[in-house]
């Protein structure tokens, strides 16, 4: 069976899948500060999309979805908090699809997407992200109140003090929206005709599901690379770089595709050093194959995978 199935980084964690004659973007963010990696392009150069699929309602992962609905007449499925902000920004209630875990979505064309709850990276233990290798220790039990008190500083930070061009990408980009959180993360786990696609947009997980997903592996995911990895509402004790490679043992995925680890907003994102990483996946999880691709390769993800 010839393979059709492409998929394109835009940079963070953003992806065009094109499957079964459908073009479906993971995450929607594309435009960037000017002194942030990127491809140069903007949400409003998208001309062409039938769906979306929003894994949290942070800003670097929702912020340019309601322009590309607005221009392609896309249909958008996220959690309550996305619709909410999207809502808000004047997309139509009738193009989007409230979704919390659970839920399996038919897209057309032989494409179905279900999706299971997960975790965010914690944000807050952070001012600034840290490399692959670093290993992380504390911040165990830490509160509610007390993880809100250093998001606050966080975002004080955020916006006064990166450069100036940042911070006013940065503020157009929250739209006054950035007050409810992330909203709840999300999994998406696509069944194409080429085979099954599993994308996460953030670094964290709760184990049972993700050792779940690993009774019927994926064959391809794209797994995120940035932060103080999340596992089970409590920061990592140990790497970033041991957190991505455990998640691939444990998913038993034959291909690994990166995501948010590119310098997406200097003075607070890193661009991630692959080299820990590498080395953690050979030595966890050597079954699985770590594709490596930049912007817009147009990688053919399932290409060579015999049907399991």
């Amino acid at each position: 069976m010839a393979v059709s199935t492409t998929l394109d980084w835009y940079g963070c964690a953003t992806f065009r899948l094109r499957t079964g004659g459908l073009t479906v973007f993971l995450d929607a963010y594309i435009d960037r500060a000017p002194i942030a990696a990127g491809t140069g392009l903007r949400a409003d150069d998208i001309d062409e999309c039938d769906w979306i699929v929003v894994g949290h309602a942070h800003f670097d992962h929702l912020y340019g979805a309601e322009r590309i609905i607005a221009n392609t007449g896309a249909r958008l499925i996220g959690s309550y908090e996305t619709v909410r902000v999207l809502e808000q920004a004047g997309v139509p209630l009738d193009r989007m699809i409230c979704v919390a875990g659970g839920e399996r979505i038919e897209l057309g064309e032989g494409v179905v997407v279900s999706v299971l709850p997960s975790q965010h990276s914690c944000v807050w233990s952070q001012r600034q992200m840290t490399q692959s290798g670093e290993v992380c220790l504390g911040d165990l039990g830490v509160t509610w109140q007390e993880r809100e008190a250093r998001m606050r500083e966080l975002t004080a930070f955020m916006t006064t003090a990166l450069a100036p061009v940042a911070i006013e990408h940065l503020l157009s980009s929250l739209g006054g929206h950035s007050d409810r959180g992330d909203g709840g993360a999300l999994l998406f786990l696509f069944e194409t005709p080429d085979g099954t696609l599993l994308f996460q947009d953030t670094s964290g997980h709760w184990s049972g599901i993700l050792e779940s997903l690993g009774e019927h592996p994926p064959d391809v995911a794209i797994l995120a690379a940035a932060g103080r990895a999340n596992v089970d509402g409590e920061p990592i004790q140990g790497s970033l770089a041991d957190f991505v490679a455990d998640q691939a043992r444990v998913l038993g995925a034959r291909r690994v595709v990166l995501g948010h680890h590119d310098d997406w907003l200097p003075g607070f994102s890193v661009a991630t050093d692959m080299e820990p990483i590498r080395a953690a996946v050979a030595e966890r999880a050597p079954a699985t194959e770590l594709l490596e691709p930049g912007y817009l390769a147009g990688t053919e993800i399932f290409a060579g995978l015999a049907p399991r």
